[in-house]
């Protein structure tokens, strides 16, 4: 809202659609332009295209309260997963193109439902489209927490276009192992990005901070999936987030691993994480000195 009314976030809009012309939006960098309607690694030309929104009650406690969290979510996907449980949204496409106009008035209809935020999941190769909704939105009453839920893979240079327009930084935490990001996710530099990325987020934003009622208002909240064979590097991955972001951030250690797409096709994910492998993560977590963890479901 303040950026609105300095006339900054129009600014910022327009600088965001200028990465569209040869696309750098994120750490592909496949240089298209996507403002012709050019696609690169996410299948995304000029329009975002939505699959489905609604309150949803199945986020983190923080987001979710009363009246559930406000979630967009997007088609396609920068990252591409071979395990992806939203497959069918993020590489088969099932989805509708939309305008801004359109995205601003779900927005505002979420809103009205009593919503507590609006939950962008997977916006990092949308984020301009997401901008110019949200300041249409704005002029027309949106107030509530906006929240950036992505897969950890974003470029730190877009993230800092972003600061003052999402409140609360929803990131995964995949992998921090190079080989493991690149067979499963063809992404390398995965590691890398997501702690620079994660920094960035939490210089923003902070810790996650939440009202007398538990609900999140600002800050990061981070998510670490749980993969078979400890494959996503628990215990290295703990140790960057309490020693170099903050032993107070808010961190879900998540159980609900299980094996979808062409995971069946790639042992050892073509089974589900054990009791004992989520239990050991969370151990570590608690070891390494998390503090705030997310509610846990023991299987």
């Amino acid at each position: 809202m303040k950026l609105l009314a300095k006339g900054e976030l129009e600014n910022r809009i327009e600088v965001l659609f200028k990465k569209l012309e040869k696309c750098d939006l994120c750490p592909r960098k496949c240089g298209v332009n996507r403002l012709k309607d050019e696609k690169g690694v996410c299948k995304t030309g000029r329009k975002a295209v939505v699959s489905s929104f609604g309150p949803h009650f199945g986020e983190e406690s923080p987001l979710v309260g009363n009246s559930g969290s406000g979630t967009i979510f997007f088609t396609f996907c920068n990252l591409g997963c071979i395990f992806c449980q939203n497959y069918d949204i993020s590489h088969l496409g099932y989805g509708d193109p939309v305008n801004e106009e359109h995205l601003a008035e779900v927005m505002l209809r979420l809103q009205r439902m009593g919503c507590h935020n609006i939950n962008f999941v997977t916006p990092t190769h949308v984020i301009p489209q997401i901008a110019k909704s949200v300041a249409f939105a704005a002029e027309k009453g949106l107030n509530l927490p906006l929240v950036y839920n992505s897969g950890g893979y974003d470029s730190v240079e877009t993230l800092k276009i972003l600061e003052g327009i999402f409140d609360i930084y929803m990131p995964d935490f995949k992998y921090s192992d190079a080989e493991v990001a690149k067979r499963f996710s063809n992404a390398s530099d995965y590691p890398e990005v997501a702690k620079i990325a994660l920094k960035e987020m939490h210089r923003q934003v902070g810790d996650l901070v939440v009202n007398s009622d538990g609900i999140a208002q600002r800050g990061l909240l981070i998510r670490h999936l749980v993969l078979p064979d400890d494959l996503a590097g628990t215990s290295e991955s703990m140790k960057f987030i309490s020693e170099e972001l903050s032993p107070d951030s808010y961190v879900n250690v998540m159980e609900q691993y299980r094996p979808e797409y062409k995971a069946c096709e790639n042992p050892p994910i073509d089974r589900r994480i054990t009791k004992n492998e989520f239990l050991k993560a969370v151990k570590i977590a608690k070891d390494k000195g998390i503090k705030r963890l997310d509610r846990l479901i023991y299987f």
